[in-house]
């Protein structure tokens, strides 16, 4: 190819008249070293920010890839880590677009623009000059410091993964299978949105009976923003979960929960199995392609755990304990509902009321006496309390100051305890139409100290039930230890300081860690004291029903560990299935039988509505990773115990210098050798589910 149709191919480094008139385009100003133009964001502004960014992102590829100097890590890692900004901007506005403000519009740019950013992905990875240039600087690697010979090692990794080293022919072959899976997983995302959007009306209050009325004012709130009278119980599982445990309707029950797991899977538009055998047939032809046994093998080679062996083994130890739980567990709700003269069969959608029933019985202890403790803006501060005593952070809400995707986020500025400024942190914490649902954390910006340097923008996004005008929002505990884990990624994101942005993230089998340890400190007593205050009478939580949570922390195990394991190993079985060819019901069917799946509980997330594993390849063969975090979480937290404090500064110092303020720089299980001076033990992990532990 000639020097000139080599620029030609690049397209412009940006168009000036372009940049100027798109304010997606724009380098973002204002305070905090730059902000997102939340205030000016349309979806007809996209197809031009992405076609300009995506030729201004090949062009500064192309200029490593011709540059005739010798390689070396200045003129060829360096530029890279500095290739892309715009096009990075511009996608972390979009992906605020798709997953908080999801429309008709932005849908069909994700449709249209998903395959395109595969291809263009594709032409980076597979291009023969930089990859020469790339591999003639790791073969010289021995002769650069820590960092950069790790950022080298790991660049030269993911390349060959992704198939640098394949021929013209099978690179053609393999971008044809990136950009399918890519619009795969847009079409899969947009249909399970279709179905979470979804709501069962409620035109008789009576059918609510038992239901908080916190909870029913939200759903009046709901069925309100519809243009529907009544109560509508939106199909998202912050909405659901408060139905099925205190609604005294069985019936109701029933059908809120029949609605619920059946999201992608009622054979209509919205369906998505179809789209799931797609995903999984074309994961397993690329890893063959890249010369792997199967899709969980290649995704696993930059893990922690290294092989869908090694993820089994730890969830297979766990599962014969939890599954024994639930045998108890349904023998007490049996027992409990013939006590109230019901004859009957714990099905799926008995098993959060009849379980809160066992807990007052056992522990005289009532969700619903709880959740009065609970309030949203009390438990927001108690994060940043914990935050600040353990690590020094400071939270100032800046709200108003800087532009907001949507009227309730709220903003806050962050100083370290020297009081320099460390980021700022955004908050989306309300469920709406268009917001997909779950809770997770994200970045706008990554924090980096390489020039140029750069501050973080953080986020945590979770879909709270709002309250009615006027009211205060009460969460569930449940809702805020998610709260806390969510936080825990931003506290992550926070205390990072990197070199280099290639050695910021994480595997996938570690980055829950950080947040699933921060649970903890929920209710810690300190914390409690402070801010888990009676919303009428602000007294603080008595020592009694503390004590009452205390005692039936390992309450229920059984079942949460079963919703989740049953989940992570359908997908671990899934993904290792060579020649990708399922049924995805009755694979999914298949498997929970053949690992002894209790009847009366449903896997946490189906496979038509797994978002995790079918919305991009993020979390496919990796949903064991939250299991595999809780093991060093678990390890983490006893350390605090065995030190006398959940406050202790020096645990708290080493686990902040050590772990969360290194991004990759190290090895991640080198890392937790140097903090806790030896491997997890899997054993408190077992402990904190209150499973036996073999010792």
């Amino acid at each position: 190819m000639t020097v000139a149709a080599q620029a030609q191919r690049a397209g412009p480094v940006a168009d000036a008249g372009a940049i100027a008139a798109n304010p997606l385009l724009a380098e973002w100003t204002g305070p905090y070293g730059g902000v997102p133009p939340w205030d000016k964001v349309t979806p007809a502004l996209f197809p031009q920010a992405f076609q300009v960014a995506l030729d201004e992102r090949r062009a500064e590829y192309r200029a490593i890839a011709d540059n005739r100097a010798r390689p070396s890590f200045d003129n060829v890692f360096v530029p890279m880590q500095n290739a892309g900004k715009r096009f990075q901007r511009v996608m972390a506005v979009f992906g605020v677009m798709t997953s908080n403000m999801n429309n008709k519009d932005y849908q069909a740019l994700d449709r249209e623009w998903s395959p395109k950013f595969a291809a263009a992905g594709d032409e980076i990875t597979f291009d023969p000059k930089l990859f020469g240039r790339i591999e003639a600087v790791w073969k010289d690697r021995q002769r650069l410091n820590a960092q950069q010979r790790r950022l080298v090692e790991r660049t030269y990794d993911s390349y060959v993964r992704q198939g640098a080293k394949l021929n013209a022919t099978q690179k053609a072959e393999l971008s044809r299978f990136n950009q399918a899976l890519a619009s795969e997983f847009s079409t899969f995302s947009e249909k399970l949105l279709a179905d979470e959007s979804t709501a069962i009306v409620v035109a008789d209050e009576a059918e609510l009976a038992g239901v908080p009325d916190s909870v029913k004012a939200s759903a009046a709130a709901a069925a309100k923003e519809r243009g529907q009278t009544g109560w509508a119980i939106v199909n998202t599982r912050s909405a659901v979960d408060p139905v099925l445990t205190f609604g005294t309707n069985r019936d109701l029950r029933e059908k809120v929960w029949r609605a619920f797991v059946s999201r992608g899977d009622n054979g209509d538009a919205n369906d998505t199995n179809a789209t799931i055998a797609k995903i999984v047939k074309l994961r397993a032809d690329r890893a063959k392609l890249l010369g792997y046994p199967t899709h969980a093998h290649w995704r696993m080679q930059d893990t922690m755990a290294k092989d869908p062996k090694a993820a089994m083994d730890l969830m297979m130890r766990v599962w014969p304990a939890a599954t024994a739980r639930v045998k108890q567990e349904v023998a007490d709700m049996t027992a409990i509902a013939a006590k109230e003269g019901q004859q009957i069969t714990i099905e799926p959608w008995d098993y959060r009321f009849y379980q809160e029933k066992v807990r007052k019985a056992r522990y005289d202890l009532d969700q619903a006496e709880l959740k009065p403790y609970f309030k949203l803006d009390n438990i927001i501060e108690a994060s940043y309390y914990a935050a600040n005593r353990l690590y020094g952070l400071t939270f100032k809400e800046v709200t108003g100051k800087v532009p907001v995707f949507e009227p309730r986020v709220r903003v806050y500025e962050v100083t370290n305890r020297d009081g320099a400024y460390v980021g700022l942190f955004y908050r989306d914490d309300f469920a709406r139409t268009g917001k997909r649902s779950g809770a997770w954390a994200t970045t706008y910006r990554s924090q980096r100290n390489m020039a140029p340097a750069q501050t973080v923008l953080a986020s945590n996004n979770n879909n709270f039930a709002a309250a009615a005008p006027g009211e205060p929002v009460l969460i569930s505990l449940d809702d805020a230890e998610t709260l806390f884990h969510e936080f825990g990624h931003g506290i992550h994101s926070l205390l990072q300081n990197v070199t280099y942005p290639g050695l910021a993230g994480t595997p996938r089998d570690f980055v829950e860690y950080p947040s699933q340890v921060n649970e903890h400190w929920l209710l810690t007593r300190d914390v409690l004291d402070k801010y888990a205050r009676h919303y009428q009478t602000n007294e603080p939580m008595p020592q009694a029903l503390l004590d009452k949570v205390e005692a039936s922390q390992t309450f229920n195990q059984g079942f949460a560990t079963v919703e989740y394991l049953g989940s992570a190993i359908v997908d671990m079985k899934l993904h290792t299935v060579a020649d990708g060819v399922v049924d995805a019901k009755a694979f999914e069917k298949a498997a929970l039988a053949e690992i002894g799946m209790p009847r009366e509980i449903a896997m946490r997330h189906r496979l038509p509505q797994f978002n995790h594993l079918f919305s991009s390849d993020s979390y496919s063969a990796g949903y064991y990773s939250y299991l595999w975090s809780e093991t060093m979480d678990a390890d983490t937290w006893a350390a605090f115990e065995e030190a006398g404090s959940p406050w202790d500064p020096n645990v708290a110092e080493r686990f902040a210098r050590i772990i969360l303020s290194t991004g990759n720089e190290t090895d991640r299980a080198d890392a937790y050798r140097q903090f806790r001076g030896r491997d997890p033990d899997v054993n408190a992990l077992l402990k904190v589910r209150g499973f036996p532990t073999g010792e």
